[in-house]
């Protein structure tokens, strides 16, 4: 069983990598327009083990000019299970000031916590986890996956709070279809778990107003998607072909920062690809993070770090 003290030291959150823009050569289906969101940086993931997790990490705790209200984003998986093999897992550990999000595009997964929730999470379903004060959990792969098998492929990406809910009371909470529209047109879908897209509106309430959207694009597709311009707004490239403003051409596990000014984002895809395009309102506030601690400065990480040795937090043994 790993200590306390050694979870918080090894679980210290890192970045990315920097990627050059690849210039789509020859035909493009894109167009310019003064409206465009101008591209700020294209960032390469970096591939880390979280627990016996595989993921492929694409920020955390850095870039939050343009990517607050979040603070990382985790893509783990895809990866096979075969059945009977030990669930993959991250054993039990803290939260404080963050709303670590889970979201499943294959697979399920199982949540336990020191607030008495211990449920499995399906796929399509969004679980927020909200820390506030301070909780700890457990994650793995789900019952349904060690008895028959199957592909585990998902996100963790986590919101952070306002200053003035750094201390609100924990809480988890898990959303399916009926609070999450699902808009299907001729040349894409897209899933609104947060905020609203063209008339569909999420069920799902954040502290500030975000938008975060799972987007398939069909062949030979175009869209432009409206966003705020004060709004930060950043795009993660899952699998396919995309093209992106200036005829920047993305690979998977890229993620494109985009400039604040634009009210569009847009998008092509000559042979289809899978996008998750996200933001909100920055929050404007300073960050002091260590480990899974997200609050506003170093005082508060003490006292974190403190309430958790303490027990104040929960019993890890009791969550694992």
């Amino acid at each position: 069983m790993m200590s306390r003290k050694k979870f918080i030291k090894g679980s210290a959150i890192i970045g990315a990598s920097i990627a050059m823009p690849s210039l789509v050569l020859g035909q493009s289906g894109m167009y310019s327009s003064k409206t465009n969101r101008k591209i700020y940086r294209i960032l390469n993931s970096d591939r880390v083990n979280v627990g016996t997790l595989p993921v492929m990490r694409a920020f955390a705790g850095n870039h939050l000019d343009h990517v607050s209200p979040f603070v990382l984003f985790d893509e783990f998986g895809p990866v096979d299970i075969t059945p009977g093999q030990d669930a993959l897992r991250v054993n039990a550990h803290p939260h404080a000031g963050v709303i670590p999000t889970t979201y499943f595009l294959s697979g399920e997964g199982h949540h336990k916590d020191s607030l008495n929730y211990d449920f499995q999470i399906g796929t399509g379903e969004f679980m927020m986890f909200s820390s506030g004060k301070g909780a700890i959990h457990m994650e793995e792969s789900g019952n349904k996956l060690k008895e028959k098998g199957g592909n585990l492929h998902g996100f963790q990406i986590w919101l952070n709070m306002p200053a003035q809910h750094k201390y609100d009371d924990p809480t988890t909470v898990v959303f399916n279809d009926k609070h999450m529209p699902t808009m299907v047109k001729e040349n894409f879908t897209a899933k609104i778990v947060l905020g609203e897209l063209m008339g569909f509106q999420s069920e799902v309430k954040t502290f500030t107003p975000t938008f975060y959207y799972y987007i398939k694009l069909n062949k030979q597709a175009r869209l432009d998607i409206p966003v705020d311009p004060t709004h930060n707004a950043f795009l993660y490239h899952v699998s396919g072909k995309l093209e992106i403003e200036d005829q920047n051409e993305m690979k998977p596990n890229q993620l494109a920062l985009y400039k604040r000014g634009g009210n569009n984002i847009n998008l092509y895809s000559e042979e289809g690809a899978e996008v998750f395009v996200m933001g909100g309102q920055p929050l404007n506030e300073p960050v002091f993070a260590y480990g899974p601690f997200v609050m506003n400065n170093e005082e508060q990480i003490r006292r974190a770090y403190s309430d958790y040795m303490s027990g104040k937090m929960g019993n890890p043994d009791e969550v694992n």
